[in-house]
Parts: structure tokens; C-alpha cells; sequence
């Protein structure tokens, strides 16, 4: 029957699992609006038992799949390539490292990059104040007023003081913790296992084909196209948040330019140019709309970096990017495994922004991974890793320096002129807008600030929309143009639902949401580490495990013997 509906569509798909997604995906979609308090009522309270109780399972999760990628990436294991022996890379190392930096991160760090140093620099995580600073939040009174009270406040012994030295260091440092090397190992697992399987064992770009080892011919049966069915809803879930935040604060950029209201209409509106503009440049393909947009956005993306950095106090910062890499350095192996555990019962700050996070980062991982993994064809298993890990977390960490310590340099000049709407409004989808009103040409700022955020989130909805539809294909040959319309449409009314029908705040119903849709993720993830090695062990021969140099002195011996002469 799928199969017949699939011919009578004039689609190129796998029916089972298309059509699967799709139906899920839209019953969420009309669940939620017809029952919008019940949705709500069950989200809020699967989030909560799965930050109470499982929180330590995210943070240990990441941890795991850092270490792994460092081990494997320094083991003999090392040495493979993602394809044959004598296979080499497509992409120079210059165009790959940029399209890395295409791949996942521009949206995050024009949402967060002010947004997230602020709120810590205001409410440090190792306070132990978290109750103390919302209530102060809540209370009556000015931005000065509300900072000034803040700088006042007694912690305990040994806890940092908010809006101290301390906490500006702490939240440079928990900020890179959130978006540095943690983040793209989330990203590198999958890409390394896609990257795998698709070169080495010839499968399709499918989630399930990373599960042979395992289940071996299976991944083509019902429990392969469970398996990708899922992986489809949670990519589309994962993207949806990230569009869902950029729209959040584009209202907010609209609102600072031309006083735009802020509300559910408004950002329904705003859903559904962002989605028309994805539409465009799906229909247009790879190599024209994506491709296009994406290398003017990087552009656009430096040009305001590099304008913060010499608007702003400029050997400050460049002092702050090196100062802040120590911290970042200093403060890694305790954040990797730090849990929020003391005092006992005060459990709560991690599960909203860290555990957040990564449930967040790990649902769009298939997407990333897909991508990194078709761009890195011919690279060795080290080489991968080290680019994956390395370049975008360098570029993060000058950008989150930047940003952060312009923010927090602006707060200590100017107490509560960025705590006071950021904090104490709780305006985080502003953060940036209200950041720019302390440089020159704040007005035209904004608004390329604006483009800047559409045309990643156009970038971001269009690339998932064809990584969604290879992971229902399996293949990457181009499918029908209207299959790649159909996720973009849908991608953008999941994210539309998230906001508008979810009947709560909408930052607090996207991370409810895509907290319990990531749980199952990070169960596969574990999987993937487990049967990349298996495979490795089966597939690899000694000789393709030495270093280069020693294969080359086997050759040359082996050449030797051949050109002597055989004894009579």
C-alpha cells in the first residue's frame, strides 16, 4: 500500500519509513493544538523526572563521546581512512575547516553569544544563589537598583559572588564549556560512524547503517526503519528548536528596529517567511541556494565579530580571547564531570542549560553528521577528528571571548544596562540587540543583525530539509524536488507548534520538549561507539593500522623481495 501511495506521490523514498516520520510528526503537530494543556502537562513532567533523574546521564553521555573520539583518533585506529587505502580528501583543508563552520554553528553563537556569559556573569553557576538571584529578579525595582542589590548579595565561603572577577571568568568559561568541545563531539560521533559505514562498508546515509555490526542484514527490516524513523523525528525536533530560537530573536531584533510586537502571531508570521525562503532555496539545490547563502552568511558573520573587536576596546578583548582560552583550558576536566550534586537537593541550574544543551545538540546531530561526513571523504580517522574538534571550537572561542567580554566589560561601566533586560526581564532572545545599542550605528547593527539570524535559520531549515530526506532515501543521488518542499513545510510548522501552540513561554516549551525527545538519542549514541569498533576490528587489515611512514618501509621491503632474484 505505501509502495503504491509512494508511485501515485511520484516520490523516491523508503515508504515505510517516509511516511512513518511524517504521520508521527504531524500527529504531534495537530496533538498539539487540539490538546494543547495536556501536551503541556505531559512535556513538563517527562522533562522534569528526566533532569531530576537522568540528568547525570547527559553530562556523563557527552564526557564519554569526547574521550572516545580523543582515544580513537590517537590509537592505531588512527590511521584508517574514511574510504580506501590510497583514498584522498575532496577539499583542501582551508575549504573543509570553513565548512565546518558552516555546518552547526552559527545560529547558536548569534543566539547565545551575548545571552549566555550575561545571565552567568549575573547568576554564576557555583553561587549556589540560583533561588536568591530569581527572586531578586522578580522583585520591583530599577536595572541600577537590581544590579546594585546583586553586587551586595552574601554567598557562602568559597562560593563565587555574582557579578564579582570571579564570575566574569566563570562564565567565559562555562559559555565554551556549553558550545566547545562538548558540542562537536556530539556533532563528530555520528559524522565519524556516517563517514564509516557509508565509505568503508558501502551502507546508505542512514542511522540504522551505523547498527550492522549489531544487526547486520536487519537494518533493512522493521528494526532498521524504527530506528531511522526516529532518527527523522528527532532531526526535525532538533532543527525545529534551533528555528524556533532564531525566531525568538528576530521578534526581538523587530521589535528594537520598528517595535514589532512580540507574540505568537508575530512569530508564526516570522515561521513561515523563514520557512518560504527555505522552500526557495531547497527547490534551487546544493550547489546554487544552499551553497550560496551559506558562504555569504560566514562573511556577514566575521564582518560583525570583526566590528565588535575594533568598535569595541580592542586590545582588552584581544588580552580576553588568550585569557579566556586558559580558563576555558583550566576549567574543562572539572565541567566534564561536574554534576550539580552539592548541596544535596539543589539540583536544578544544570538541568536547564546544560542537560538542555545536549539534548538539544545530540536530536540535530544526524543533520551535522551527515553533512561533515559527506565533505571528509579521503581524510584519515585522526585527521577527522582532529579538524572536527578543532577548528569550529577555536572559532567559538574567539567568538564567545569577544562577545562575552565585551558584555560583561559593558555591564561593569554601565551596572544593569545588560543584567537589568537580560536577567531581570528574562529577555534572553535580546541579549544582542540590547548588547548593540552600545556601539556605533546600533540601528543599522541590528538589522544586519537580523539578516544575519534569518539567513541562518533559512541555511539551517533548507540543509535539514535535504539531510531529512536522505535519511528517509538512504542515498544522496537528488531526489524529487517536492520530497525536500514537503520537510522544509514541515520542518517549519513543527517549529511554529513549539512556539505558538504549546501554551507556555516559548523558551521554557522548546527545552521541555527537546529534553525528552533527546533521552533516546544519547542511548544510540553510546551504541554507535560500540559498534564503530567492532567494525573496526573486523574490517581493518594490520597493514592498513600502521603509520604511514611504516607502511611505506613494508612496500619498500616488500618491492625488495619481489625484485630478487629466486635462489636456484
Amino acid at each position: 500500500m505505501l509502495k503504491k501511495l509512494e508511485r501515485v506521490l511520484g516520490l523516491k523514498t523508503n515508504p515505510s519509513i517516509f511516511f512513518s516520520a511524517a504521520f508521527l510528526t504531524l500527529a504531534f503537530v495537530v496533538g498539539s493544538i487540539l490538546f494543547t494543556a495536556e501536551v503541556d502537562s505531559v512535556f513538563r513532567a517527562v522533562s522534569n523526572a528526566v533532569k531530576t533523574n537522568l540528568g547525570w546521564l547527559y553530562i556523563l553521555g557527552v564526557t564519554s563521546f569526547l574521550l572516545f573520539l580523543l582515544w580513537i583518533a590517537c590509537s592505531r585506529y588512527g590511521n584508517v581512512r574514511l574510504g580506501g587505502k590510497d583514498s584522498r580528501p575532496e577539499y583542501t583543508n582551508v575549504t573543509w575547516f570553513g565548512m565546518l563552520f558552516a555546518a552547526g554553528i552559527g545560529s547558536i553563537l548569534m543566539f547565545w553569544g551575548v545571552a549566555e556569559p550575561i545571565n552567568h556573569f549575573a547568576n554564576p553557576p557555583f553561587s549556589g544563589a540560583h533561588a536568591q538571584v530569581d527572586a531578586l529578579a522578580g522583585s520591583m525595582g530599577s536595572p541600577q537598583d537590581f544590579a546594585k542589590r546583586l553586587g551586595e548579595m552574601p554567598v557562602s565561603p568559597g562560593a563565587t559572588a555574582p557579578l564579582s572577577e570571579n564570575a566574569a571568568n566563570e562564565a567565559i568559561g562555562f559559555a565554551l564549556y556549553h558550545f566547545g568541545l562538548h558540542t562537536w563531539s556530539i556533532f563528530s560521533l555520528p559524522a565519524l560512524a556516517f563517514a564509516y559505514f557509508a565509505y568503508k562498508r558501502g551502507l546508505p546515509f542512514r542511522v540504522s547503517s551505523i547498527f550492522h555490526p549489531l544487526l547486520g542484514n536487519r537494518i533493512n527490516g522493521p528494526l532498521g526503519r524504527v530506528i531511522d524513523t526516529v532518527a527523522v523525528i528527532g532531526t526535525l525536533f532538533g532543527v525545529a528548536v534551533s528555528v524556533g530560537l532564531g525566531t525568538l530573536q528576530i521578534n526581538s531584533g523587530l521589535n528594537e528596529l520598528f517595535g514589532v510586537e512580540v507574540s505568537g502571531v508575530v512569530q508564526i508570521l516570522i515561521i513561515a517567511v523563514v520557512t518560504t525562503f527555505a522552500t526557495i532555496s531547497v527547490a534551487t539545490g546544493l550547489d546554487k541556494g544552499i551553497k550560496w547563502l551559506s558562504n555569504i552568511n560566514i562573511g556577514m558573520a566575521v564582518a560583525l565579530l570583526l566590528f565588535i573587536l575594533f568598535t569595541g576596546s580592542t586590545v582588552f578583548l584581544l588580552r580576553g580571547v588568550i585569557e579566556s582560552t586558559g580558563t576555558y583550558l583550566s576549567m574543562l576536566v572539572p565541567l566534564s564531570f561536574w554534576n550539580d550534586a552539592l548541596p544535596a537537593g539543589d539540583w536544578g541550574w544544570q538541568g536547564t542549560w546544560t542537560v538542555f544543551y545536549w539534548a538539544w545538540t545530540i536530536t540535530w546531530a544526524p543533520f551535522v553528521g551527515i553533512f561533515v561526513a559527506r565533505i571528509s571523504k579521503g581524510r584519515t580517522i585522526r585527521e577527522f577528528v582532529l579538524g572536527v574538534l578543532g577548528s569550529p571550537v577555536a572559532f567559538s572561542v574567539v567568538w564567545f571571548s569577544i562577545f562575552g567580554m565585551s558584555s560583561i566589560n559593558i555591564e561593569w561601566n554601565e551596572p544593569g544596562s545588560l543584567i537589568g533586560p537580560v536577567v531581570q526581564e528574562g529577555d534572553t532572545a535580546a541579549a544582542l540587540f540590547t548588547f548593540l545599542e552600545h556601539f556605533p550605528a546600533p540601528e543599522f547593527m541590528m538589522g544586519f543583525s537580523v539578516l544575519i539570524v534569518i539567513i541562518f535559520f533559512t541555511t539551517s531549515a533548507d540543509s535539514a530539509s535535504l539531510v531529512v530526506d536522505m535519511l528517509t532515501s538512504g542515498n544522496t543521488t537528488n531526489p524529487p524536488v517536492r520530497q525536500r518542499i514537503f520537510w522544509a513545510v514541515l520542518g517549519g510548522t513543527v517549529a511554529a507548534t513549539l512556539i505558538a501552540a504549546t501554551g507556555q513561554e516559548a523558551l521554557q516549551a522548546l527545552e521541555q520538549v527537546i529534553t525528552v525527545i533527546g533521552l533516546p538519542f544519547f542511548l544510540i549514541a553510546f551504541a554507535m561507539m560500540y559498534c564503530l569498533v567492532k567494525a573496526l576490528r573486523k574490517d581493518i587489515p594490520e597493514e592498513e593500522l600502521l603509520s604511514p611512514r611504516a607502511r611505506s618501509l613494508l612496500e619498500r621491503e616488500r618491492k625488495r623481495r619481489e625484485a630478487e632474484p629466486e635462489p636456484d
